[in-house]
């Protein structure tokens, strides 16, 4: 019976000793998820299947995160709906303005996901989630409607593909430029549909928010999922978050993947993805002299307070180049209020940054940072396709917040270990 982590965990949802790839199974949901875009469209298929009630109340998550606060009336009326339909189904995990953080940073800090479940998302970066060693997975909203209905999902089980981690983090490393490398490495479909399951000593090097990062950009490459072993940092992380049972899922030692790819963090260099595809990815050594118009730091892939503490410290005593816009964005609430607490909100401010209330905003060209024409940015963000953040002849280019961060201060895409001072 040789099973990955993933088929593991999709095995003990389906009520089956074993699953092997290409298998469609029927899982039951521990986690239903969808924000104020994806709701309110499963809602319309909700209505249509005849469901009265959601299959659990504590079990559907609601996050109005993308829009808001609402940025113009038909935003407004989505989340009118949102809203609605929470308080008519009585939705114990629905956050709203005030509460809310980005959903993929909202959830694990709320205790909300946890290791060993099963978890689906009307939104493609759910599979963040699998940092926590759960299988977490993007769907549409015609399976949300019908997993907030049912309790239940349809999958293909997935081949894998290991990634093997080795080394230690050198310099400003960290875990969006292992994702830019790997996504450069084996394209943006070069996963498709399948596993990316995360092995290694080297994951001891990796800290949490490094490894949601990974996990969030696994669907950058095309990934089904992307899934962590779960190790005394995950453990202590889920403690300190949640009270759920969770359980500890480890694929079997001659357990079928595709292949192996092997990351060393030992020579691994930050790495920015070019315009216009996130696999159009170049070592910092090799950029060139990139001039930029604005900088985005945040997201669900680099809102975490890690993002916050490595933006602060290169931002510390310096200024924002002279026309460059930066956008600071914390992925939550509680992490909003940390960066008060640490003293970064000043220091964000005495830079020449704007720091910005949770919302996914600016990533997917909804509002606060929409691009004119000509114009390129650099962003912390996931995606870099034609038009994601504005005007189709803008460009956005994709980097860790360390680069982001020296970037803003130069005016281009800057290595932070080429500022004068120390960090």
């Amino acid at each position: 019976m040789k099973m990955t982590m993933t088929q593991k965990i999709l095995a003990k949802h389906s009520g089956l000793e074993y699953v092997k790839p290409g298998q469609l199974i029927q899982a039951n949901l521990d986690v239903v998820m969808g924000n104020d875009i994806t709701t309110a469209v499963a809602l319309t298929e909700f209505n249509k299947i005849g469901a009265k009630k959601v299959f659990d109340k504590d079990k559907v998550v609601i996050v109005l995160d993308h829009f808001t606060p609402n940025k113009d009336i038909k935003a407004a009326e989505q989340c009118k709906n949102c809203r609605n339909f929470a308080n008519e189904m009585e939705i114990s995990n629905f956050f709203d303005v005030g509460q809310v953080g980005i959903e993929h940073a909202l959830l694990p800090e709320k205790g909300i996901v946890v290791a060993g479940q099963v978890i689906i998302g009307a939104d493609s970066h759910t599979c963040t989630y699998g940092a926590l060693g759960a299988f977490s997975t993007g769907v549409g909203s015609t399976d949300m409607a019908v997993g907030m209905a049912t309790g239940t999902g349809w999958f293909k089980v997935p081949s894998a593909i290991k990634i093997n981690i080795i080394g230690k983090k050198q310099g400003f490393v960290s875990g969006k430029d292992v994702i830019l490398h790997l996504i450069g490495k084996i394209g943006v479909d070069g996963a498709l549909y399948k596993s990316l399951e995360f092995t290694g000593e080297g994951i001891s090097e990796l800290t949490m928010d490094d490894r949601f990062t990974i996990s969030n950009m696994a669907i950058e490459a095309g990934a089904k999922n992307g899934i962590f072993p779960v190790d005394d940092k995950t453990i202590n992380y889920i403690k300190t978050h949640s009270t759920k049972k969770y359980e500890v899922f480890e694929a079997d030692i001659d357990a079928e993947y595709e292949e192996t790819i092997t990351i060393n963090l030992d020579t691994l260099r930050p790495t920015i993805a070019f315009p216009s595809l996130p696999e159009n990815t170049r070592t910092i050594d090799e950029v060139g002299n990139i001039e930029i118009d604005q900088v985005v730091i945040g997201s669900c892939t680099n809102g975490r307070i890690d993002d916050m503490k490595i933006t602060a410290e290169i931002l510390k005593g310096r200024k924002i180049a002279k026309n460059i816009r930066t956008i600071i964005i914390p992925g939550t609430q509680q992490i909003y209020l940390e960066c008060i607490k640490r003293g970064y909100v000043e220091i964000f401010i005495e830079a020449g940054a704007v720091f910005s209330v949770p919302t996914c905003g600016p990533c997917l060209g909804g509002h606060m940072g929409i691009l004119a024409s000509g114009e390129r940015c650099l962003s912390t963000t996931n995606r870099n396709f034609v038009g994601r953040m504005g005007h189709t002849e803008s460009e956005v280019y994709l980097a860790s917040p360390a680069i982001a961060s020296a970037s803003a201060i130069m005016g281009r895409i800057t290595n932070p270990e080429d500022l004068k001072g120390e960090i």
